[in-house]
């Protein structure tokens, strides 16, 4: 049987590698040498766990999917996943990745998550854009793992309850726990905290809602899924920024965790936004 190694949830900056290693150390961020420190703390994390496949949670930024026709839940099931897109090359100096899929998980979990009632869609000819690759060079940097990537819909309102990610969280759980192969696997999925795209509150000295920040956070770090399902909607995700559905991804990834306290947590205040990163060991803690 598979054996669920570790479950990471952090935020996905896109300037990461650009602001830490792709731009002259002179002309750097002042948070530039903390925000890679971090960086690479956190990826000790995965490292530890030994994972040997990656179930991988985030959504396209409409780079392929639109409001015409944006599915609500989507797993890939392709043999390889190009990224990344001409724009994210452009605007964040992200290079160009390969990935290798996983098919026989791939259509597994589809399978199982049908039966478990989620209506999920199927793309045999998904590219990945930051969403995915962000993690990737933060946590796995080499990329020589293989992925299963499923994207959720976090941007084009009717969006799911926060429920409805908790629970397809347990469900994707439940399918690893179920899988009949002898494979470590870790889960990684990102999304936000409160964030701010093309409004007024985008480059203000923190994120739009530091406060909401530091409780999203703590709920996270302490497993407390009742604090989120009685807070988080999307009425009041708005309110801390435009952008603050994504923290939908990250209860998805508290899903798969359980009502379990993280072993890792830290964040960074990037003024216009906190990066967060959190790891459960729902196995054991290897680092022990």
């Amino acid at each position: 049987m598979a054996t669920l190694s570790a479950v990471l949830a952090s935020t996905h900056h896109p300037f990461y590698l650009k602001a830490t290693e792709l731009t002259p150390e002179a002309e750097r961020i002042p948070q530039a040498a903390e925000w890679k420190a971090k960086v690479e703390a956190y990826r000790e994390t995965l490292t530890a766990a030994q994972p040997e496949l990656l179930v991988m949670v985030g959504s396209d930024h409409f780079h392929q999917f639109f409001l015409d026709n944006y599915p609500t839940f989507l797993i890939g099931k392709q043999p390889v996943y190009d990224a990344t897109f001409y724009n994210e090359e452009r605007e964040f100096s992200i290079p160009k990745y390969t990935l290798a899929g996983d098919e026989e998980l791939s259509g597994y979990m589809f399978q199982g998550l049908l039966d478990r009632g989620f209506d999920f869609s199927i793309s045999h000819e998904l590219k990945l854009d930051h969403s995915i690759i962000c993690p990737i060079i933060t946590t796995r940097p080499d990329a020589d793992l293989p992925v299963v990537p499923i994207y959720t819909n976090i941007f084009a309102p009717p969006l799911p309850s926060a429920k409805r990610f908790y629970d397809l969280g347990r469900a994707i759980r439940s399918i690893i726990d179920e899988y009949p192969r002898d494979v470590r696997v870790a889960a990684i999925g990102t999304g936000h905290l409160s964030l701010e795209l093309g409004g007024p509150l985008q480059f203000g000295e923190h994120g739009p809602d530091p406060e909401w920040d530091l409780k999203a956070i703590e709920w996270l770090a302490n497993g407390d899924v009742d604090a989120v399902l009685d807070d988080v909607t999307f009425e009041k995700l708005s309110q801390s920024g435009n952008a603050t559905p994504g923290f939908l991804d990250l209860v998805l990834m508290l899903g798969v965790a359980g009502p379990m306290k993280a072993s890792y947590v830290d964040q960074l205040d990037l003024f216009h936004t906190r990066e967060m990163y959190v790891t459960w060991y729902p196995d054991r803690d290897p680092r022990s």
